[in-house]
């Protein structure tokens, strides 16, 4: 079994958006970020091509990492993606695509950007980055009902691979939440590979529905990531759920049957 870094990030940038800002990193620390992937040799691969590695398709390399980001706001594009090109790494982008600056969003909420648009994303593409498909409107799949954890899945597939003109291979759940029948979901759309979190390293024996990531926060300090590059600080998915990870799930649960409710005061 060989361990493998899957890095998620979000946003790049010194002055984020408040709502983001915890997930956001400086960018002088992802220049230093990236040279240590450099300085550790890693040699960085998109989401499907590891995916691809653990269904037997192709063999990895020495040292394997893959870089994510989630969302699609715009500094992805202007600070993330020249960096990425300058240190020769590749990444995978997933995108919500209700959220791209030129998408219909009158029944829904979006929160401050500034957002790539549908030209920004294929323009991302086209200087070869994966793009991967994050929902419509980020909702929490594991607690909506069926059908619309299934639309929002399915719909962001169909608007990127119209966008793109090719196969969207790879879903990030919003928030990393899941469970079996939203797993299910994104099996039956046509998903190769999807992306959690868990705040594990992923593996050759992960689960390829369920990838492992580790959440690169403003707070990740340089010691900690040059631990995980090199397989040290984390556990090693696949991981069992932990109490507090199902409890929170049953709560949120809860919360959601209740504010579905007719009647109930949104207050």
């Amino acid at each position: 079994m060989k361990t493998v870094p899957i890095l998620a990030y979000h946003s790049i940038s010194n002055e984020p958006a408040r709502w983001i800002r915890r997930f956001s990193v400086a960018p002088e620390m992802f220049l230093r970020q990236l040279e240590l992937i450099l300085d550790a040799g890693a040699t960085a691969l998109t989401i499907s091509a590891f995916a691809d590695a653990v269904a037997g398709k192709r063999s990895l390399p020495n040292r394997p990492v893959v870089i994510t980001f989630d969302d699609g706001l715009s500094d992805f594009r202007d600070v993330a993606l020249p960096a990425l090109r300058r240190a020769g790494l590749v990444a995978t982008l997933y995108v919500t695509t209700g959220f791209l600056d030129d998408a219909d969003r009158t029944t829904y909420f979006r929160p401050a950007g500034p957002w790539l648009d549908s030209r920004g994303v294929a323009d991302v593409r086209d200087q070869g980055v994966e793009i991967g498909a994050h929902s419509h409107t980020h909702p929490q799949l594991d607690t909506v009902p069926p059908d619309v954890a299934r639309q929002e899945i399915q719909s962001s597939k169909a608007i990127l691979e119209q966008l793109l003109q090719e196969p969207v291979r790879s879903f990030a759940y919003p928030h990393g939440f899941l469970n079996r029948s939203v797993r299910r979901l994104v099996h039956e759309s046509g998903y190769e590979s999807a992306c959690s979190c868990k705040n594990a390293l992923s593996s050759t024996t992960d689960d390829p529905l369920a990838l492992a990531r580790l959440l690169v926060r403003r707070t990740t300090s340089p010691t900690t990531f040059a631990d995980w590059l090199d397989g040290r600080g984390v556990p090693i998915a696949p991981v069992r759920e932990s109490v507090r990870t199902r409890a929170w799930r049953s709560y949120r649960r809860g919360r959601a049957f209740v504010r579905r409710r007719p009647g109930y005061d949104w207050g």
